[in-house]
C-alpha cells in the first residue's frame, strides 16, 4: 500500500541524505520526495512518498524515529488527509486539436500557462490518481514533450499537527 509520511527534520548538513540512506541501506524505494522551509528557519518539512505492507511502513517509521535529525513523524495514510500533486505538462498540440485541449484543460480545474505556436504548457494540481489521468487525457489531445511532477504533498485532516510543539 502506498503511504505518505511527513517528517519534520532539523536543518543541519546532512540531514536528508541520512534519510535518503536509511532507505537504500534497507532496500526500500521512495517513490517521491519533497523537501521545504517551515515556518521555523531551524526546521524542514519533508513529505516522502513510499509503498510496503503495513510491517514494511511500521518498521520504516521505527527507523527514521531513531535518526537524530528527525524531529516528528506522521503517515498521514492512517488517517484522514488531503493530497496534492503538481503537474506541468509541455505538449505539442496540432493547430485543429488546439481549442479542444484549452477547453479540456480548463474542465479540469488546469491552466494553460504557454500557449505558444508550437504546443502548449499547462499545469494541474490534483491528488496523484487525478494528475495521471489528466496526463493519459492531454496525450490523446497531442504529444507530451516533458512532464515534471512534484510529487504529492500531504496535511492531515486531524487537529493534531506535525509541527514543533512550542514549551508552555
Amino acid at each position: 500500500m502506498r503511504h505518505i509520511i511527513g517528517i519534520l527534520l532539523e536543518n543541519e548538513a546532512g540531514a536528508l541524505a541520512r534519510v535518503a540512506g536509511l532507505f537504500s541501506s534497507r532496500g526500500y524505494n521512495i517513490e517521491s520526495l519533497s523537501v521545504a522551509p517551515t515556518n521555523d528557519p531551524s526546521v524542514s518539512r519533508l513529505t516522502l512518498v513510499t509503498s510496503g505492507s503495513e510491517g514494511v511502513i511500521q518498521q520504516i517509521v521505527n527507523q527514521l524515529g531513531k535518526l537524530i535529525d528527525v524531529v516528528r513523524i506522521d503517515d498521514m495514510t492512517r488517517g484522514e488527509h488531503l493530497e496534492r500533486e503538481l503537474v506541468l505538462v509541455k505538449l505539442r498540440v496540432e493547430p485543429t486539436r488546439r481549442d479542444a485541449l484549452r477547453g479540456y484543460v480548463v474542465r479540469t480545474g488546469g491552466r494553460v500557462l504557454d500557449p505558444s505556436i508550437e504546443g502548449f504548457v499547462v499545469e494541474l494540481l490534483g491528488s496523484e490518481t487525478e494528475v495521471s489521468g489528466f496526463l493519459r487525457e492531454v496525450a490523446a489531445h497531442g504529444e507530451l514533450l516533458e512532464v515534471v511532477r512534484s510529487g504529492a504533498l500531504g496535511i492531515s485532516r486531524h487537529s493534531r499537527s506535525l509541527r514543533l510543539v512550542e514549551p508552555a
